[in-house]
């Protein structure tokens, strides 16, 4: 099951807290041994800023050709300030039903218990599925990348093509894809975490640097094409911010603190949000800065202009080597969630969680996965066309509509308090939001498409 069952009568919170691990023995092999609640308020604080603030920030410069800079800006500010309301109204939701003695562990068991068991079966579950694993292949994908970014540093006419770096990365993503549990990558992602800071660190100092010289380009910050494209790059750049902000996983590392659960969100989200906000704002307003309406869908991509670098190679190398590392860490937490539907499905509950039965199936399932999504990562590398296609129709619905309609569903707030009405709002406006910039995103495809080719050498 995906809930721990309530208790029968009023009880102390240690008398909750005993109840609650002795029902671990009912929970299914992927709440038993991926989704361990063994953690504190500061492993959430780790896990939530490696979901978060992950490589995709370096694209908020290229979201900023759309937009220019006061709405640039403005969108920034609402992002931070929408999903860190909305991940603490989902965190409320879910110490709420844990009180009662029903404990969520994952997304979909929210929607099954709030909305209906179709909402979480049809509509939840498939569309975190989506994110997490598209979040997995965007990863493996930018770790290709940077690998090339570096080779070619090295060698400016190597044969090397991209998608034999996207087999590389992917290599150290099935190494990774073993870690058992998603608490075992608590000191992972601590270092996840100060990875974060270094390589925005250096992509804001190298965006200084070459917007104070002579080597950038010619500073400008007009929003280009007619009237109908600079609409649609509105929505595109808004999708691209969601996906930057988007978590999608919010339960699951809820899940993962050891109960009593109340009030140790909030502090994750407190370390989470101070990380994001110095990162994100830095490396936005530095590298449009440096590089106006010429900003690529990947800020590194600008340190380097025809195989000629514009800050030193060891400057350039260093700053992939903490991106890559990080992306390998960002893409093992997006793999939790198919772990989890792995785990349930093939492992088996009454045996322990190294025993050959368990181990054999989730070494064997774990490894296709990966070299599924290292597959999918090789064929179609369009790392921004990707990036729009998930926040439109992932994280925009699971981050910015569905937490406030949880509150709304289970707090009941009158209809004549502030909070129903700024729920209500921010569910209305990011509905119609997310519809425009799926519109947009695949507008976008199909105008690309022209470039699309298996295994392209982009």
């Amino acid at each position: 099951m995906g809930t721990l069952p309530p208790n029968s009568k009023s009880v102390g919170e240690d008398a909750k807290l005993s109840q609650l691990q002795n029902d671990n023995d009912q929970l299914d092999a992927g709440a038993l041994f991926v989704l361990k609640s063994k953690g504190s308020w500061l492993h959430c604080g780790y896990h939530l800023s490696t979901s978060i603030v992950a490589p995709p920030l370096l694209s908020l410069p290229f979201a900023f050709t759309f937009l220019g800079w006061a709405a640039g800006i403005l969108c920034l500010v609402i992002g931070a300030m929408v999903t860190f309301y909305s991940y603490n109204l989902l965190s409320l939701v879910l110490e709420h039903h844990a009180q009662l003695g029903r404990r969520h562990l994952r997304f979909r068991d929210m929607a099954n218990d709030i909305l209906g068991p179709r909402w979480g079966r049809y509509f939840v579950g498939p569309i975190q599925f989506m994110v997490c694993y598209g979040a997995v292949i965007a990863c493996t994908l930018l770790g290709g990348q940077c690998m090339k970014a570096i080779y070619l540093l090295s060698e400016p006419n190597g044969s090397m093509k991209l998608y034999e770096f996207v087999i590389i990365f992917g290599l150290l993503m099935l190494i990774l894809a073993q870690i058992p549990s998603f608490h075992s990558l608590r000191h992972i992602n601590l270092i996840s975490l100060l990875l974060c800071l270094a390589y925005s660190a250096c992509a804001a100092a190298a965006s200084i640097y070459i917007g104070n010289s002579s080597k950038g380009p010619k500073k400008d910050y007009t929003v280009e094409g007619d009237s109908t494209s600079r609409l649609f790059g509105i929505f595109n750049a808004i999708a691209i911010i969601a996906t930057t902000y988007g978590n999608g996983i919010i339960p699951e590392i809820q899940a993962t603190i050891a109960p009593p659960v109340k009030g140790k969100m909030f502090k994750g989200l407190l370390v989470c949000y101070t990380v994001l906000i110095v990162t994100f704002f830095t490396v936005a307003i530095s590298g449009y800065w440096a590089f106006g309406n010429q900003s690529e869908g990947l800020l590194l991509s600008n340190f380097v202009v025809d195989g000629r670098p514009l800050v030193p190679r060891w400057f350039i190398l260093m700053t992939n080597i903490f991106t890559i590392l990080q992306l390998s860490a960002v893409g093992v937490v997006y793999l939790q969630p198919t772990n989890e539907v792995l785990e349930r499905t093939f492992g088996d509950p009454n045996s322990k969680e190294f025993a050959a039965r368990n181990v054999i199936p989730r070494v064997v399932s774990r490894s296709l996965s990966v070299v599924i999504s290292t597959t999918i990562s090789a064929m179609l590398p369009f790392f921004g066309d990707i990036n729009s296609v998930i926040g439109a129709f992932g994280f925009i619905p699971l981050d910015f509509i569905l937490p406030v309609v949880f509150f709304n569903l289970t707090f009941k707030p009158s209809k004549k308090s502030g909070i129903f009405w700024l729920n209500v709002a921010i569910a209305v406006v990011f509905s119609a939001v997310g519809v425009i910039a799926a519109v947009a995103a695949v507008r976008q495809i199909s105008l690309d498409a022209k470039t699309y080719k298996l295994f392209a050498n982009v």
